[in-house]
């Protein structure tokens, strides 16, 4: 069977199932993410990925792993941080969202016991059906660290990347990802920041996939910005799809991806996260319409919720995933 010409997919997390902190084990874990896994396959996305439960930790913080699960294991990193520390970082623009920082950097970063590919090994055989794993942008894991080693935030930056980089190279995913969701609000960082971004990407095996969205903590947005002053920073990517925040955002500045160069296909937000009302597959098949019909049916390749589900209770997840894919179903006129 071919591939539908709009593939649909999750940005990548999903809300924890309620019976995995009260039992935090490795075979509990599995069966979370088989359920995880099934939950998708039944809602039939073409792409699909473990909700990101492969970075559970009954102790992580509200962040949902997206920051220390990458960070802590890191050797130069150290996570206790004396009273001024902390008022150092509260001081730095940007990351006022954030109570204290994943960590200090205080020696050369390495990637100590990180074990990327160890996570992909765990959910690779739980499924047949093509997987998506995600990976934080090293920009974005920069900006929430003490830097008192590198005193450079693209040196920094480029360290993270060179970490991540030999771990992606050994995972075999169908669609890598790479979740930015800092950038969007600090644009001048755009300049350099997709030199560290591309650095992992030259590893990726699969299809290269960038995220970028303005945040999702608590529902609410955190970043203000426009993906017109990205453009330029999207050119520089060597990237083959990018994943984009609309459905929230709105559709204004689709038009200037059509100065994206022409080698990049631009998946559309079209569910939004941060409501608990349920879009009909009405109204998402009139969303993907109204991408189409400015950026035209070659550029759009994907349709996706506009950030991770984490936030909304499962039973809205679900019911989200299954409008999406009836929604691109109903645009393509694709039997039910």
């Amino acid at each position: 069977m071919s591939e539908p010409r709009i593939r649909t997919t999750v940005v990548g997390s999903y809300p924890m199932p309620a019976w995995l902190p009260m039992l935090p084990t490795t075979p509990t874990l599995r069966d979370a993410v088989l359920t995880v896994l099934k939950t998708q396959e039944l809602a039939g996305l073409d792409v699909i990925s473990d909700g990101e439960l492969s970075r559970f930790d009954v102790n992580h913080p509200e962040t949902n792993g997206m920051i220390e699960y990458f960070i802590r294991p890191m050797s130069g990193i150290v996570p206790a941080l004396s009273r001024a520390e902390l008022a150092a970082f509260r001081a730095q623009e940007g990351m006022g969202f954030r109570t204290q920082p994943a960590g200090a950097v205080r020696g050369p970063i390495g990637e100590g016991t990180l074990n990327l590919p160890a996570a992909w090994q765990f959910v690779k055989p739980l499924t047949t059906r093509p997987l998506k794993f995600t990976v934080t942008s090293p920009y974005m894991l920069a900006k929430t660290l003490l830097d008192e080693h590198y005193h450079d935030l693209p040196a920094l930056t480029m360290a993270l990347a060179e970490v991540l980089r030999a771990q992606v190279a050994d995972i075999d995913a169908a669609v890598l990802q790479l979740d930015e969701a800092n950038l969007t609000g600090h644009p001048d960082d755009a300049d350099w920041a997709h030199e560290p971004i591309n650095h992992v990407l030259s590893a990726v095996r699969g299809e290269r996939a960038v995220h970028l969205c303005f945040g999702n903590y608590g529902g609410q947005t955190i970043q203000r910005g426009l993906w017109r002053d990205l453009i330029p920073f999207f050119n520089r990517l060597n990237v083959d799809h990018l994943v984009l925040e609309f459905a929230r955002f709105g559709y204004r500045d689709l038009e200037r991806l059509l100065d994206l160069k022409p080698e990049i296909a631009v998946g559309v937000g079209v569910i939004d996260i941060k409501d608990n009302a349920v879009e009909s597959p009405a109204q998402v098949a009139h969303r993907i319409d109204q991408a189409v019909r400015i950026l035209g049916i070659e550029r759009v390749h994907w349709v996706h919720p506009d950030c991770g589900f984490w936030m909304l209770p499962r039973s809205v997840a679900d019911r989200k995933m299954a409008a999406l894919v009836q929604g691109r179903d109903r645009f393509l006129g694709l039997p039910r």
